[in-house]
């Protein structure tokens, strides 16, 4: 295969569902028997010395339960054996490095979702431009919505084609996730320019060339800061703001250790939707210009940030009370909803794709150094948005955020530390663990 420039590469597609109130009621039912179903085998592998965790007892034991209980089997069977192989693999992850314990899953903090493993169970066929029809275990046919030609019928083949999907719940509904695996050629070198990328708040992403990615102007709010939530209309937003409020007063009426009210519940809904909505746009934007990007340059630079550390609150401890803190919350807001780091991730994938590379160099002071003249003066970047250099002999006025950027391209031309990320756009292997975890010994 390597020496024909062919390589395998698997993706997902995800697609909306159009499901009736009671296959609704029944997906919902199988995703808390899938849930149930971790549960359960979390239970059982504490519970097992460690010379019976095997796959079989497993299996016999998943078997077992799926006879006595009736909820469990509302789950498909090759649903129910997915989650045991999930459950190993996630152990064998933690084993190695890659990931912690797996945990009891809550009923309302985990995602619902049930898997089909077999993509000739699917049974995929299209109807119209716009729809699709899906086979669903214990369901049967169900149409959803065809926005990408998939490998069905004349066009599936032994290295082409369709391997599986996930069923995942949302606010906005039930969707399905296929899994592709396809044959493609290797790209070869992109042959495209070089330039630095600026994550930033007043520019969503600023380039080094001056080909600035924004996703419009952001309105003013009352007191003159800009409003760093673009992803829903003017009308979306008073709603939120409306069922906010709603949801905050009618939590102030219920009883300490009752239950959540069915109006309650319904207000928490509607905010979840607006919000997921907001999500979807902000997804389609960032995949959108990432494939611009990938498409246009051969090295990308950015700026090897510490997102989690920029984020922290400022509030501080009673002692040591923090300063200017509603304007950092503020501030954490607008990064966490530019997303930088999954623009990140979807740009390196992307890049290799086509060819490109992905490079991080190190962050301390491209804001602060002038681009014109290399010098690194206090005071030169006086506000979110401007950047003048205190140099006598300089004087350069531009953005501050394009500055960073040819600063950060500046760095990766003169080789200063460079970091280049893997082709899989994944983080490496974590160093191994000197003692495993209690439950794998």
């Amino acid at each position: 295969m390597s020496e024909l420039g062919l390589a395998k590469r698997r993706f997902g597609h995800h697609a909306r569902l159009a499901l009736s109130p009671a296959e609704i009621r029944v997906m919902d039912d199988q995703a808390h028997a899938a849930r149930t179903m971790w549960n359960c085998l979390h239970a059982w592998w504490q519970m097992m010395p460690k010379d019976k965790r095997t796959l079989a007892a497993a299996d016999a034991a998943i078997r077992e339960a799926r006879k006595e209980l009736d909820f469990l089997a509302e789950l498909p069977a090759q649903a129910s054996q997915a989650v045991l192989k999930t459950y190993f693999r996630a152990w064998v992850n933690c084993w190695e490095g890659r990931a912690d314990e797996p945990n009891f899953k809550a009923r309302f903090r985990s995602a619902m979702s049930v898997d089909i493993p077999q993509g000739r169970d699917l049974n995929i066929v299209r109807v119209h431009r716009r729809w699709g029809m899906v086979n669903l275990p214990k369901i049967g046919r169900v149409r959803f919505r065809w926005t990408k030609d998939l490998p069905v019928g004349k066009r599936a083949g032994t290295d082409n084609r369709i391997t599986g999907a996930r069923l995942v719940k949302d606010a906005l509904g039930w969707h399905i996730a296929f899994r592709i695996q396809t044959l493609e050629a290797k790209p070869q070198p992109h042959q495209g320019p070089e330039v630095g990328i600026d994550a930033g708040v007043n520019i969503p992403l600023a380039l080094s060339n001056k080909d600035h990615q924004d996703h419009g102007r952001p309105p003013r709010l009352p007191d003159g800061t800009a409003d760093r939530d673009t992803w829903l209309t003017p009308k979306e937003k008073a709603k939120l703001l409306k069922l906010e409020r709603q949801a905050a007063h009618r939590k102030s009426l219920r009883k300490k250790g009752k239950k959540t009210s069915h109006r309650l519940q319904h207000t928490y809904d509607q905010i979840k939707q607006l919000r997921a909505k907001a999500t979807r746009r902000a997804l389609d934007w960032q995949h959108k210009t990432t494939t611009y990007l990938a498409r246009t340059y051969g090295v990308i630079v950015v700026e090897q940030l510490n997102i989690t550390n920029m984020v922290k609150s400022a509030r501080g401890t009673i002692e040591e009370p923090g300063k200017n803190v509603k304007a950092k919350a503020g501030l954490n807001r607008s990064i966490a909803q530019q997303a930088w780091g999954r623009t990140v991730t979807i740009l390196t994938y992307k890049l290799a794709r086509y060819g490109g590379r992905l490079v991080k160099v190190p962050a301390p002071n491209t804001s602060r150094r002038c681009s014109a003249c290399g010098f690194t003066v206090p005071g030169s970047r006086e506000d979110q948005a401007t950047f003048v250099c205190k140099n006598p002999d300089c004087d350069f006025q531009c953005n501050a955020d394009w500055n960073a950027a040819r600063n950060i391209l500046h760095l990766y031309r003169i080789g200063h530390d460079i970091v280049e990320v893997p082709a899989a756009g994944r983080r490496g292997r974590r160093a191994a663990k000197t003692v495993k975890p209690v439950a794998a010994r």
